[in-house]
């Protein structure tokens, strides 16, 4: 069994595109509308650490378009990349190695993985989602959440 101490406080930002765009990621204006909106709610920090995941119709257009560092994770399938992610929640000691955990994502099924990171190990939890797209049960598992202001309809029509 592996032991991480924390250095400092470092942050996981966990992102799934597909959820805050509404569906597949078929155009450049979409990424960059995405991150526009969420760095605007979480103002990225220098040892970040940024996990998007994706389907893999949408792994060209996300991986070329986000900008700045970052892991890319793909999953086809019904919430393949919400399983991407809760891989990385699940088995990469998260707890341990980050103080604060942001998922930008309404998705209900990481209710628990974030609940879990919260009382077990006191991690900082924050979910980040367009208000009409989050779970009670998320929004009710994380210790903050951030309303992101973002019309997936908007960088369609800009395209």
């Amino acid at each position: 069994m592996y032991t991480f101490k924390v250095a400092f406080n470092r942050r996981l930002i966990l992102v799934d595109i597909e959820n805050i765009v509404g569906g597949g990621v078929s155009l450049a204006s979409q990424v960059r509308a995405a991150q526009t909106a969420i760095e605007s709610v979480v103002t990225p920090r220098p040892h970040d650490q940024v996990v998007l995941a994706c389907g893999r119709f949408s792994v060209d257009t996300v991986g070329f378009e986000w900008q700045g560092s970052r892991r890319l994770r793909v999953r086809s399938g019904i919430n393949g990349a919400d399983l991407k992610l809760l891989d990385v929640l699940d088995t990469e000691h998260v707890g341990e190695r980050f103080t604060e955990v942001v998922l930008v994502s309404g998705d209900g099924i990481f209710a628990d993985s974030i609940s879990r990171l919260a009382l077990a190990n006191g991690t900082n939890t924050t979910v980040v989602s367009r208000p009409e797209a989050c779970s009670r049960r998320l929004r009710m598992a994380a210790r903050n959440v951030l309303t992101l202001d973002f019309d997936p309809n908007a960088s369609l029509e800009a395209a």
